[in-house]
């Protein structure tokens, strides 16, 4: 088994580093593949010209301009139209550029810049405009900004970012381990085998992308990490949790090895096919970065689930018993079981399992009422940690050029209609001012200006509006696009992709858990945790958000993505304790069973719950606000569902419901094994029950 993953290696880890090269965040590959916007975009980039980056130069002093400064700014733009020149337009030659423009206050002038995408993405580009820009008289201020400005300003927060995400990642991952272990070499092995795991997935993801045409962003691309890595070591920790087990009854560490799979790897395929299949909802989604995150992460899972049950047992098993060192399992055929912490909480939770249900419930409940603060969605200008240069000039841009507020939307119609559309839109409430554009490819452009501030609801009414006017238009085929125009149908698309993916994930899920624990009861209960769970980790982190970290809301793909991580990966705790409390419950019925299964498995699920939160909270430590509120919305979520859902919740309403949880299962203790006294007060203390 080592000699094939090593033969496969040679093969993978070639493919792994080219996953950057097919990555991209261009507008098309993630918008809503069906709205308005993505058409205007495709249109765009289909047109001579049309694929030029906009950028924005706003100059600007206190005491009014001074005509050092106008002629600063009309050399500025002269060198620059002239260094950076647009692309070819439909008539053959080159774009001059739009003239400078003085504000009416007399205290800002600004131009606008096309640039041919020939010259880079937008994150080569702003760097060398600012550098260029920068000789100009003391106290001229200047910032440019534009959708192209921002793109690239969002860009470099992700340029290096899969490094960065891996690195960081495998280093909290290496401290949990050795806390875990306190072993100087057993951490080392499920790191190398997660590693190998992570590098076989970047190279499946890379051969998706060439052979089915699988769109991967940034964030995708970095989320892949985090998850194999997260789900991998968690997979890692419950097998080596049940190995050490079987080597106290074992002495041959092969047979140990295989009584170690039989017990651990239906709850670890089990959870494994629900995050995948919950991940394969993702492709109902109709926002195509949502949806690509479907097979990309299916891939990632499906790469760690075959290296934990391959690879690692087979490393494992190579290295012997010693790996354990200095704590080395020893073979004996009488294994004293201590009662832990987790058997002393069983004991606890079977003597005031009504106080546990209602005192979990009632803290859930509690953080759930966060739900009632901010949870509007954040604008684009938002998603910045600390503003930069991009967003700081739209507010000097509006201050000085109220007219010029909003960014420009897009309009495409027939040449034979420009001038309908352009009376029509000019007559709309809340546009500033329209300008027709080259005709070009059997399509006419329009730029229009509206009053309001980008991405705020005023806006996106005043393009609502554009939109219902020009579609009026009988025969002019009108259709709106641009930045805000993107941002609207990506938040509309997202609640729309909501109200579909989270019924057939929890569907899904639903059906894993019913063929897994033969049982319609159990896998209702543990949905219901889980949701309850999400409903309070959401509430929590929107409280922490708003409260303590001042972000102005919550984008509008969080809750999405957070509730696909939250109950699919948080419902592997509960398969991995109602798994093993089934197959205790056959042998020791299922107050015993439970009690067992809580003690057996506490300890593991709560380090893998710590594993998984360090590795989704790498995502905090990004200057991204979108990244800040996932990582931490699903580091919470998991730790809120290994420390207290399924340590305390699942466990006291299983105990309060009975061996009524298995139905329609009959599932209880056989006639020919029945609980002597000694036997039930060795239960009460904490202690496992023998055969």
């Amino acid at each position: 088994m080592i000699g094939l993953w090593l033969a496969l290696a040679a093969v993978m880890v070639p493919l792994s580093g080219k996953l950057s090269s097919v990555t991209t965040d261009s507008a098309v590959d993630t918008l809503p593949a069906g709205s308005e916007s993505t058409k205007v975009a495709v249109l765009e980039d289909s047109l001579p010209g049309g694929e030029d980056n906009t950028f924005v130069f706003v100059y600007h002093r206190a005491g009014g301009m001074t005509d050092a400064d106008r002629a600063t700014v009309e050399r500025h733009h002269d060198t620059l139209t002239k260094r950076y020149p647009p692309g070819v337009t439909a008539a053959g030659g080159e774009d001059e550029g739009p003239a400078t423009r003085p504000s009416t206050d007399g205290k800002a002038m600004m131009f606008t810049l096309q640039v041919s995408t020939t010259y880079g993405a937008p994150e080569a580009v702003v760097g060398p405009l600012r550098d260029a820009a920068r000789e100009r008289p003391a106290g001229l201020e200047l910032e440019v900004t534009g959708p192209a400005a921002v793109d690239g300003d969002m860009d470099a927060i992700f340029d290096g970012i899969d490094l960065q995400v891996f690195l960081t990642t495998v280093v909290v991952v290496t401290l949990l381990l050795i806390l875990t272990y306190r072993s100087p070499v057993l951490w080392f092995i499920p790191l190398v085998v997660v590693g190998a795991a992570a590098l076989t997935a970047m190279a499946t993801v890379y051969l998706l992308v060439k052979g089915f045409g699988v769109v991967v962003n940034d964030q995708n691309s970095a989320l892949l990490t985090i998850l194999v890595f997260g789900v991998g070591t968690d997979y890692a920790l419950l097998l080596i949790a049940r190995y050490r087990e079987a080597l106290h009854h074992h002495e041959n560490v092969r047979v140990a090895m295989v009584h170690a799979l039989r017990g651990a790897a239906p709850a670890i395929v089990a959870s494994a096919a629900t995050v995948v299949a919950g991940l394969l909802c993702l492709l109902a989604a109709d926002l195509n970065s949502t949806s690509g995150l479907g097979p990309i992460g299916a891939a990632g899972i499906l790469c760690a689930l075959v290296a934990m049950l391959t690879l690692f047992p087979a490393v494992l098993v190579v290295l012997g018993r010693r790996i354990f060192w200095p704590a080395v399992p020893r073979f004996s055929t009488a294994v004293a079981e201590k009662p832990g912490l987790w058997g002393r909480l069983g004991t606890a939770i079977s003597r005031r399992r009504w106080v546990a249900t209602l005192g979990s419930l009632g803290v859930l409940g509690v953080l759930a009422i966060g739900l009632a603060g901010n949870t509007g969605a954040l604008r684009e200008q938002e998603q910045f940690l600390s503003a930069p240069e991009s967003v700081t000039g739209f507010t000097v841009l509006r201050q000085h050029f109220p007219e010029l507020g909003g960014q420009p939307m897009t309009i495409f119609t027939r040449p034979a209609y420009q001038e309908r559309v352009l009376d029509v839109v000019k007559g709309t409430s809340g546009v500033a001012m329209a300008i027709p554009e080259e005709t070009s490819g059997g399509w006419a452009n329009i730029s229009v200006f509206p009053t309001d501030a980008p991405d705020t609801v005023a806006e996106y009414d005043t393009i609502k509006r554009v939109r219902t006017a020009v579609h009026a238009v009988s025969g002019a085929e009108a259709i709106v696009g641009g930045p805000s125009a993107e941002n609207l149908d990506t938040e509309v698309t997202t609640s729309r992709d909501e109200k579909v993916v989270i019924p057939l994930v929890l569907a899904v899920v639903l059906i894993v858990l019913g063929l897994l624990l033969r049982a319609i009861v159990a896998p209702l209960v543990l949905m219901a945790t889980v949701v309850v769970s999400f409903a309070a980790a959401f509430g929590g982190s929107v409280f922490v958000f708003d409260t303590i970290l001042g972000f102005k809301g919550v984008d509008y793909s969080v809750p999405l993505l957070a509730f696909m991580f939250l109950v699919a990966l948080g419902v592997d705790y509960n398969i991995f304790l109602a798994s093993r409390a089934r197959e205790e419950t056959v042998r020791l019925g299922t107050r015993e069973g439970m009690l067992k299964a809580l003690s057996a498995t506490g300890g593991v699920i709560t380090s893998a719950g710590l594993v998984l939160a360090a590795t989704f909270a790498v995502l905090a430590t990004l200057p991204l606000v979108l990244l800040i509120e996932v990582g931490f919305l699903v580091a919470f979520g998991v730790l809120l569902d290994a420390l207290l859902v399924r340590s305390v919740l699942v466990p006291a309403l299983t105990l309060v419901i009975g061996r009524r949880i298995w139905w329609p299962s009959r599932l209880s203790r056989p006639a020919a094994e029945p609980p002597n006294r000694q036997q039930s007060l060795a239960d009460d203390e904490g202690l496992a029950l023998q055969r």
